[in-house]
């Protein structure tokens, strides 16, 4: 086969296909935990976190809520994947070795999202949100308190009243989170994420009807998410996702795109032989109000 730019334009054509078919059939969890902030420059600044708004009675001035003294950026950082098409491949018509990996450079762009994210909850006890604290910590400062969205309790256990005892514990927790004036956050946790160690019995203890004799309280109370990503066994992450502003922030600068290097007198073409293709994108991610959520190490 003569390689030509017609040539060139059908083959990549084909594979922007292959991408985009398996970019668009990829199943992702993100969307559930954190929320989508569009970013128009190279980061954004969240200091508004520190001022979690809720409507009071008006009696005389308006009282403003003033933003802290810090400052909470999120800074877009750089993703790709490329993927390498020897121009003899194209000649000796010998293309399908391709279209499989263009599906799995589909497939790991659409996928990124939950890569962020999910890495999120994997280091939330120790990487910093608005506040300057850990996500999950004890001592978060609310007013004059410190306010605590981190247990060691093990959601697996020998019984399933053991795991019920450490769920009740953080819903309570979350339940209970009030503003830096006292007012209830009218919290209503609706998410347990768990690894998949963890993910039968979060199943077990949220949809069986009956703990021995006695009833289960928490039946529906929460929809069971188990993550392959999170690398701990032993952690579980109870989050209230139903608000406008959820408990992680997905920022995207640039969506995952098709791009492609098919110049015939580009360097690599010149020198090896080699067209190039593969996916770009801008993104990074981040901690929205820690107050949505609640983790435990369970290695207690």
């Amino acid at each position: 086969m003569l390689v030509n730019a017609s040539v060139l334009s059908a083959v990549f054509l084909n594979l922007r296909t292959d991408f985009n078919k398996a970019f668009q059939a990829a199943p992702s969890q993100w969307t559930k935990v954190a929320m989508k902030v569009p970013s128009g420059t190279s980061q954004n600044d969240y200091k508004w976190l520190s001022a979690f708004p809720k409507m009071r009675r008006w009696i005389g001035d308006k009282q403003i809520k003033n933003l802290a003294a810090f400052s909470y950026t999120i800074v877009n950082n750089d993703w790709e994947v490329t993927i390498e098409v020897d121009r003899n491949h194209i000649e000796d018509d010998t293309l399908g070795i391709y279209g499989p990996q263009a599906q799995m450079a589909g497939f790991s762009a659409a996928q990124l999202p939950d890569e962020i994210v999910f890495a999120l909850l994997d280091g939330a006890f120790s990487n910093l949100c608005y506040d300057g604290k850990a996500f999950f910590a004890d001592d978060h400062p609310v007013g004059t308190s410190a306010v605590d969205n981190k247990g060691t309790a093990a959601l697996q256990a020998d019984t399933l009243a053991h795991a019920a005892a450490s769920y009740g514990a953080a819903r309570t927790a979350l339940r209970k989170m009030k503003d830096d004036e006292g007012r209830p956050l009218d919290v209503d946790p609706n998410l347990l994420v768990v690894p998949p160690a963890l993910g039968d019995t979060a199943q077990i203890l949220l949809t069986a009807e009956r703990f021995g004799d006695d009833p289960n309280p928490y039946r529906g109370t929460a929809e069971v998410v188990v993550s392959p990503r999170l690398t701990s066994d032993t952690a579980w992450f109870l989050l209230d996702t139903r608000k406008p502003v959820k408990p992680l922030i997905y920022q995207e600068r640039k969506a995952p795109v098709f791009v492609q290097q098919t110049g015939m007198d580009n360097d690599d073409v010149f020198n090896r032989r080699a067209f190039k293709y593969g996916a770009e994108a801008r993104a990074a991610g981040g901690y929205g109000f820690w107050q949505l959520a609640y983790g435990s190490t369970g290695d207690n």
